[in-house]
């Protein structure tokens, strides 16, 4: 029996590493990885590409489009975990729960291209009130997230975790000039009319996401409120292995959200926190931004590639 073949490209990143790991032991797939002397081989790479089944791109962007200009063998699928084709036409969303159908257009894809870790917060509680229209495309949408400093990749981690200076930060707000590539794509895929107000942050642990969205309730429409916002995104997640909606008596128990709450999962917990008095409604996405936010969610899309 032929099992098919997955090749890395990449796998020595921190996403790489991760997907290695989640991978290795796996007997229902062959693993092809390039020893160390052979990892910047322009034509050892495109030869490993052109002969697996599915390439997964763990590589900053450049890197990853020249990987894609590799591929001659037209059979080859490709998960790109960079951010180099999110909003890029003929690349399907790899965010299975994102809308009917979309697990199932994975699944058939021949270019996925993996979401990035705050998108996944952000798209997952913003896109199903879009298109209930609950929220108006043109509400002018703020997100704050929290991030562990693996976010940054194997430049943050060093720095977080060899340098006394940066460890005594606890918090470090980023992305002043407002340019985020991530914005576009939340932007694209939450269905947005305008570029949402994106505030990104490190804090001084190693991974997980709290991601936040406030809403004023007086610029929706009369009668949409907390619990509606809630049963929307309950009913759009509903049976999602991987999705949770924190029922609303528990987010009212709740004194604080733990952004190392879902480590080691690949599980997404979103929740709405309202205050009828006030007329504000506060919506959290907590979540491993090295599971969900990205090794995880490649192996997921990788499962409903193989299984297709």
């Amino acid at each position: 029996m032929r099992f098919p073949t997955v090749f890395i490209d990449g796998d020595q990143g921190t996403t790489g590493l991760q997907i290695h790991d989640r991978l290795r032991g796996r007997t229902d797939l062959r693993l092809v990885t390039l020893p160390p002397d052979e990892r910047k081989d322009a034509a050892r790479r495109a030869q490993a590409i052109n002969e697996c089944d599915v390439a997964i791109l763990c590589l900053p962007d450049a890197a990853a489009r020249e990987a894609v200009g590799f591929i001659r063998n037209s059979d080859v699928r490709v998960i790109d975990a960079s951010s180099a084709h999110r909003t890029q036409p003929g690349w399907v969303y790899g965010l299975p729960e994102l809308a009917e159908g979309q697990a199932r257009d994975i699944a058939r894809a021949r270019r996925v291209t993996n979401p990035g870790c705050y998108p996944t917060g952000a798209i997952a509680l913003l896109r199903p009130l879009v298109e209930a229209r609950l929220l108006p495309r043109d509400y002018p949408v703020t997100i704050h997230a929290i991030s562990g400093y693996s976010g940054g990749g194997r430049s943050a981690i060093d720095e977080f975790e060899s340098n006394e200076a940066a460890v005594a930060a606890p918090f470090k707000v980023y992305g002043l000039a407002l340019e985020h590539k991530h914005t576009p794509e939340i932007q694209l895929h939450a269905g947005l009319a305008h570029r949402p107000f994106f505030v990104p942050a490190y804090g001084a642990y190693r991974q997980g996401i709290v991601l936040t969205v406030p809403i004023e309730l007086r610029l929706l429409a009369p009668g949409v409120d907390g619990e509606r916002l809630h049963a929307c995104l309950a009913a759009h997640y509903a049976g999602a292995r991987y999705v949770e909606v924190m029922p609303l008596a528990d987010a009212r128990a709740m004194a604080h959200l733990d952004p190392q709450a879902l480590n080691g999962t690949n599980d997404l917990r979103l929740s709405v926190f309202a205050n009828a008095e006030r007329g504000q409604v506060l919506l959290s996405a907590v979540f491993d931004n090295l599971g969900k936010g990205a090794s995880g969610a490649a192996v997921q899309n990788l499962d409903l590639m193989l299984a297709h």
